[in-house]
């Protein structure tokens, strides 16, 4: 039997790849921090960029904004929008006093400015009807596993996968873990599954990941909550999508909606780990919101080709294990 490995499985190696620049990145930051404090604002923002370019999507949004300053500053209108456009909607924003920053007043007249301005003042008055206390617990869980990702993959790079030190670092985690579900269990016993309009998008997302690091009968009992709130568009459906087939495979069966994605250790290649009914995986996925399923298999580069999956699906289920 080939080694196997489901995609939601692999927190080891996907973090590494997260946390293989994070020095460089710093190194970069700190240089660009140098050079706008020495008013050296094109050479800021150009480092900047080049420390982005190491570390993609995991930039940190006060970066960005300093990069926005400095573009701003250097008379470069278009680089500036970017990186304001990047975290005006990203998950990670506050409106940073976008408005009243002086460094950009130099964009005021650009009409692109206008959007900026409104998105801010949108985003101040959804954030203003979060439940402060709540919005404030989850958006603590976020941050602390985004952090989680980074140190697992830090310790990876430094010590091994199969380290005492790793070892000890995923022991905490998974206290953590187990704390965080006896806390938000109740907190939905009591209150229902909470919306992005109740904690954010930060917050339902970090709600989501504890119900998904949940044993498998923590994860049926509050499957019905999540349901409910996909058909009231008060949470993300592939949230549901990914939890309900974790739990049908968990129990032998094939999933529903093809979110759980494998890799083949040996030859690295991804697949479509076994699937309920192929051929009808988009009307499923469309009943809940979600898009087309060549879409989503194109991220990991994959064609949805059905005739070849049927053909190769009986392989699939005995390597899983599938009933």
């Amino acid at each position: 039997m080939k080694k196997i490995i489901l995609v939601f499985l692999t927190v080891l190696s996907v973090n590494s790849t997260f946390c293989q620049n994070k020095e460089k990145y710093a190194e970069l930051v700190n240089e660009a921090s140098k050079l706008h404090a020495n008013k050296e604002y094109l050479k800021a923002a150009h480092k900047f960029s080049e420390a982005f370019s190491t570390f993609g999507v995991y930039a940190q949004t006060d970066d960005r904004y300093k990069a926005a300053c400095a573009w701003a500053l250097a008379n470069q209108p278009d680089s500036a929008f970017v990186q304001l456009f990047q975290i005006t909607h990203g998950e990670d924003f506050s409106d940073l006093n976008i408005v009243n920053n002086a460094a950009l007043s130099s964009l005021h007249s650009d009409e692109r400015w206008n959007f900026i301005v409104e998105f801010v003042k949108e985003n101040n008055e959804k954030t203003g009807k979060f439940d402060a206390v709540l919005s404030a617990k989850f958006a603590s869980i976020y941050h602390e596993n985004r952090q989680a990702k980074f140190e697992i993959g830090e310790t990876e790079q430094k010590y091994g996968r199969n380290s005492n030190e790793m070892k000890q670092l995923l022991k905490s985690i998974n206290e953590k873990n187990a704390a965080n579900v006896v806390e938000v269990t109740k907190i939905l016993d009591e209150k229902g599954w909470l919306g992005a309009d109740v904690i954010g998008d930060k917050g339902n997302n970090a709600l989501f990941s504890v119900i998904q690091y949940a044993d498998i009968n923590t994860q049926e009992k509050y499957l019905p909550m999540l349901k409910d709130a996909v058909v009231k568009e008060n949470t993300d459906p592939a949230y549901l999508a990914l939890l309900e087939d974790e739990i049908a495979l968990k129990q032998g069966k094939r999933q529903i909606y093809g979110s759980r994605i494998g890799i083949d250790i040996k030859t690295g290649k991804y697949y479509v780990v076994p699937l309920e009914d192929p051929d009808n995986v988009d009307k499923r996925r469309m009943k809940i919101g979600l898009g087309k399923y060549q879409d989503y298999l194109a991220i990991f580069g994959l064609t949805w080709n059905i005739d070849e999956y049927k053909k190769e699906l009986p392989e699939l289920e005995v390597r899983h294990g599938i009933k």
